[in-house]
Order: C-alpha cells, then sequence, then structure tokens
C-alpha cells in the first residue's frame, strides 16, 4: 500500500490525539500524531482511492472523516494559537470566505481552524444582530449547513459555538445545499424552526478534500464582499479576545441553544410543488421519463430520491449520489470535462431521456439530453434563456464577461432578448441583474458560465436544483400538452446557437516577486498590461475593441474574438479565445502577445507555445 501512495500524500496527515468531550481540557496547540508510516509528495484528485484513505482515518458517521484537526491549548490565558490579521483576511474569497481545513496537501498548511471558525461565527451573529438592529430581549436563530466534505462537522461546531456565545440560537440542518440554506432565511414554518434570521452554509465548491469555508445568507440574499470584509476584521479582535474560560463557555452555551432539523424535506417539497404547478398540478408529471442524476459524491444526491422519483421519473442509473468528502469518482464540477463525461456515458449506457450532474453544494449544475449532447457553459445559458424569454419577452439575460459572440446573436436575434455581458463572478452577475431591474431594465436571468444561474422568480438565488426545474417544467408542461420525444423537446430550444469551432483559456500568471513590480500590488502591474494591450489594439485595423465592456480587454477581429482580464482574487490574466479555426485563433494569440511580451513579470509560456506550437 505505502508503495502505491507514494508521492500522492504528503508526509504529516495529521490526527489529533483530543476529541470533542475532553476539548476544554486540552488546549495545546496543534498536537498531532502523524501517519504510521512516511510518506511524500502532494495529494491528487484521483491518486489515492477512497477506500486506502479511509483506511487511515476511522469515520465518525456515514459520511463523514471526523477528525479533529487540533487540540487547542493550555490552560493560559492564551488560549489559541497566534493567527495575524493579514492571514485572517485572506480568507476571503470574494463573497465567499474559503480556507484550508485539513491537513494532507503539501505546501497548503492549515488555516481555517476550530477556533478561526468560532471567531467567525461570533463575528457573524455580531453583524447580524447589527444589521437586523436587534436588542437585547431579541434572540435572532441562525441555520446552518454544510455539504459532504470531511471537515464539515467539525466546523458545524465550531462555529456553532460562535454563534452560541453571542447568545444567537442555532439550528444546524447537517448536509443541505447552499440553496437551501438561504430559502431558510425566507420560509415561514415554526415547526422547521424557520425563518432563520441568518445563515450559513459550509462548502468550497468544488475544491479539493481538504478545503473548506463558509458562505452567508439573510432574507436579502447572499452577504457581499463588503460584508465578508467586515465579519473577517471583527472575528480577528474576537480571536485575540478568546480564553480558555471563554471558550468553555461558548462550549456550554452551544450545547444548550443548538436544535436539529431536517429541512431539506421542506426544501425538496417546494422543488416537486414546483414542477406539479407547471403541470398543471399533475401529480406524476415525469412519469415515463427516465433521468440519472451524477451527485458527484456531494450534497446533491437527494434530488433523484427526493424530487424526480415523487414526480415519476425513472431514476434508475443515477450515480454517486452518496455523500463523500473524498471526492473518489471525479471532481463535482459541472465545467470539469471528467465530470461531464460521467453523466454523459451514463445517460446513454441507460438510454435516458436526460441526464442532471450537479456541483457539491448544489448552486450549479448542468444537463445532458439522451444523444449525450451537453448543456453547460454556453449552452446552458442558450437554453435558459431560451426558457425564460418564453416567459418574459424581450427580457435582459445577464452573463459573466467570457460568454460567447455566437450566444449574443443567439439571445438578441433569434430569441428577441438581450444580452448584458458583465464581469466574471457570480455576485456580480446577480447583482447586476438586480441594479438593472432597480433602474427600470427588466431582468429575469443572470448566469455564469460555471453553471451558477439566479433567476428573479426564485429570489435572485444561484440555485442549480431550481434550474433544472425549469428544464423538467419543459418536459412536464410538453407532456401534459401531448407532446413526446424525451428531452427533444428541449434540445430544440437552442437550435440555431453558433457554437465556435476552437476555443481556448490560457492563464498569464503574474509573479508577485519579479522586480518589476517594485514591491507593488499585482493588480496595478496586471492593469498596465491591459492598458498597453489597449493601446496596442487601437492601432490595428485587424482587430476591434468591444464597444461596451465591463471587465478587461475584449476584442474582436480574424472571424472570431479574446478576451484578456484581471483574475478576480488571484495574480493571473486570464486569456480567453475563440475562433472559427485553429488558425484565426492563433492569429488572435499573436496579437496579444505582442502586447504582453514585454512584460517580464508575466508568464507568457502558455501562450508562447499556444502561438508557436499551433
Amino acid at each position: 500500500m505505502a508503495a502505491a501512495l507514494s508521492g500522492k500524500i504528503v508526509q504529516n496527515v495529521f490526527v489529533s490525539n483530543c476529541n470533542q468531550q475532553s476539548r476544554r481540557d486540552c488546549f495545546a496547540p496543534y498536537m498531532r500524531n502523524s501517519l504510521p508510516f512516511p510518506l511524500i509528495g502532494k495529494l491528487a484528485w484521483t491518486g489515492i482511492s477512497s477506500m486506502q484513505l479511509r483506511a487511515l482515518f476511522k469515520p465518525q458517521n456515514d459520511f463523514i472523516i471526523h477528525r479533529n484537526l487540533h487540540c487547542n491549548a493550555s490552560a493560559s490565558a492564551t488560549a489559541v494559537p497566534y493567527v495575524d490579521r493579514s492571514d485572517f483576511l485572506r480568507l476571503q474569497n470574494g463573497s465567499d470566505i474559503r480556507g484550508v481545513a485539513v491537513d494532507g496537501v503539501e505546501g497548503e498548511p492549515v488555516n481555517l481552524t476550530e477556533p478561526v471558525a468560532e471567531a467567525i461565527g461570533a463575528a457573524f451573529a455580531a453583524w447580524l444582530v447589527e444589521k437586523k438592529k436587534a436588542d437585547a430581549s431579541q434572540h435572532l436563530r441562525v441555520s446552518i449547513g454544510h455539504d459532504s466534505r470531511i471537515s464539515a462537522k467539525l466546523l458545524q461546531n465550531a462555529i456553532s459555538r460562535g454563534l452560541a456565545g453571542a447568545g444567537l440560537e442555532v439550528v444546524q440542518y447537517g448536509l443541505a445545499s447552499t440553496p437551501a440554506m438561504f430559502n431558510s432565511t425566507l420560509t415561514k414554518d415554526e415547526a422547521y424552526l424557520c425563518p432563520a434570521d441568518g445563515s450559513i452554509m459550509i462548502t468550497a465548491s468544488h475544491l479539493p478534500f481538504n478545503r473548506n469555508g463558509f458562505k452567508f445568507f439573510t432574507n436579502a440574499g447572499g452577504l457581499g464582499k463588503a460584508d465578508i470584509k467586515d465579519i473577517l476584521e471583527r472575528a480577528v479582535d474576537l480571536y485575540d479576545q478568546f480564553t480558555t474560560e471563554s471558550l468553555t463557555n461558548s462550549e456550554k452555551k452551544a450545547s444548550l441553544v443548538t436544535k436539529s432539523v431536517d429541512y431539506m424535506t421542506v426544501y425538496t417539497s417546494d422543488l416537486v410543488k414546483a414542477v406539479r404547478k407547471a403541470a398543471g398540478n399533475v401529480e406524476k408529471p415525469l412519469d415515463g421519463f427516465h433521468i440519472v442524476v451524477d451527485a458527484g459524491n456531494g450534497a446533491g444526491g437527494f434530488f433523484a430520491a427526493k424530487v424526480l422519483e415523487p414526480l415519476g421519473a425513472k431514476t434508475s442509473g443515477s450515480q454517486f449520489l452518496e455523500p463523500d468528502g473524498l471526492f473518489p469518482n471525479h471532481i463535482p464540477n459541472p465545467e470539469d470535462k471528467t465530470a461531464m463525461k460521467a453523466i454523459t456515458q451514463a445517460v446513454l449506457e441507460n438510454k435516458a431521456d436526460l441526464g442532471i450532474i450537479f456541483d457539491t453544494d448544489v448552486d450549479r449544475s448542468a444537463a445532458v439530453d439522451s444523444n449525450g449532447r451537453e448543456f453547460n457553459r454556453n449552452r446552458l445559458i442558450a437554453l435558459m434563456a431560451a426558457i425564460v424569454l418564453e416567459e418574459h419577452p424581450g427580457t435582459t439575460i445577464v452573463t459573466d464577461s467570457v460568454t460567447s459572440d455566437g450566444l449574443t446573436t443567439f439571445i438578441e436575434k433569434k430569441l428577441g432578448g438581450k444580452h448584458h455581458r458583465f464581469k466574471r463572478g457570480y455576485k456580480n452577475v446577480i447583482d447586476e441583474g438586480i441594479r438593472l431591474n432597480s433602474i427600470g431594465e427588466e431582468s429575469h436571468l443572470a448566469i455564469e458560465t460555471s453553471g451558477h444561474g439566479a433567476l428573479k422568480e426564485n429570489h435572485w438565488l444561484d440555485d442549480g436544483a431550481y434550474l433544472m426545474v425549469k428544464i423538467l417544467n419543459k418536459l412536464a408542461s410538453a407532456r401534459a400538452s401531448g407532446a413526446s420525444g424525451g428531452s427533444k423537446v428541449v434540445t430544440d430550444l437552442i437550435e440555431g446557437l453558433q457554437e465556435p469551432a476552437f476555443a481556448v483559456e490560457l492563464r498569464l500568471k503574474i509573479n508577485q516577486n519579479h522586480p518589476d513590480l517594485k514591491g507593488g500590488f499585482f493588480r496595478e502591474y496586471g492593469e498596465a498590461v491591459l492598458k498597453h494591450l489597449e493601446n496596442l489594439i487601437a492601432s490595428d485595423s485587424n482587430l476591434q475593441k468591444a464597444p461596451i465592456n465591463y471587465e478587461g480587454v475584449r476584442v474582436s477581429g480574424y472571424g472570431g474574438w479574446f478576451l484578456l482580464r484581471l483574475s478576480l482574487h488571484d495574480p493571473v490574466l486570464p486569456l480567453n479565445i475563440e475562433a472559427q479555426s485553429n488558425g484565426d485563433a492563433v492569429k488572435l494569440g499573436h496579437a496579444v502577445l505582442a502586447a504582453v511580451k514585454d512584460f517580464a513579470g508575466l508568464e507568457i509560456s502558455a501562450l508562447s507555445k499556444f502561438v508557436g506550437a499551433s
């Protein structure tokens, strides 16, 4: 076994000796036991099987490998290891918090520890009390759910302690989806302790097993970047005040005010009702349809048994429905080629009418028709635009910046809508849809190529399950009207969509240690690159800069287009090129290379290779 693992797992995958019961007596920072044999290298997605890793760690429930990441501290006044303010703030990932929660990957030390999570919980509590203008007599309620990650239970309990220590009521949902957590702030049903005043989803989307993080909601929607920064800044101050006594008290409070409910029953029931309503209140509107689901071992396995089967659909052939935070089969990501190949193969082998695939926390999704044609990225946007524009003729469809010119033509010429291409980032896209409505421009759909899609009718929540319900509604309503042909009714909706013959994305990294940066921030350097490219384009008659553009430099030419932009979070300039031939794509690549080749702090080997080898 050791030979099989060599080069796949870092030497020190640690397991703590202490447990939750002994937490108050075991406050020594980062005391761990190492594995019984030395291993080297970096854990890869598929380099080690789920069974092999499970042999190393004893499972504590039916899907989570429950391990404590550290024992916090001794009986000193300083109960937790020191964490610098900048380290706290680096946990921000746009409108989410993300960090490393589990040891096991070389070069990725744990920074989302239990004390850090507890401080974040307490900080969210303070933020929520302030936003809700709650007084001491009000007992605000926060719901917490998580996906299938192996660190989920530890972080759930830690953040519960932070909330409870601040005087809030805590409701744990256990395994849940991100959209369900937002819905819990809208549902009015005291039997399920709803509505929640705030909600937290513990997830890191499709990232590897060692990562985790938090998404936050109120009934106004997901929190924005400024809110996350505020919460993390509060968390730093609270973390510095932690003592042995305060941590013990928060644990006692959590045991008194934490409750558990099965809220997913409410959420799935609402999805079922939506499809039945679309079909004229037929009890089993999907009777006769064969639909397979691939949950990628994330939180979306409920969709087969709790949504499709009550609607009458046959779901045999569905796969990877069991939650497993090691993700042993494929990355739970509708953009990933291996994941899409898996659901496509399942559809074809089972002769199914439709395939549905979710990411880990079910806020993204994609579909496959009976012939194995994928509906993700531009095709998914085209499909959802067709459905929405049937219901709301002429409405504006908001997308991110990397959507194709063919999609614009399809939305505006074929469907009669308006395509508003905005910035990358699902929150940016959703907020832009909300903004357009606020100034009188009707928009009913905001959707990213990644599969994040939000509808005005669904409170602008990016809900992968609800997107699939919209597709199911088309199948059900077609069946109710006497139409047949399986998923053909869906496939026909994107007839006429022009797709590029060639598409590529290259990532040009900025070396933050290069002397050219002169100690400055990488964003300044990236902006300088973009400005130089923009100036060169103006003098090239073969190229035309997009007249309206909200991110980076987008240029048309040689029958295609390219977009060079600065990543939202990383020192990277992603370059997207689409063209009708490989040769035309190379011409566009040459235009970019001419502009960036003199920036020594930019790693351009990928672009040079593409241009030179094509």
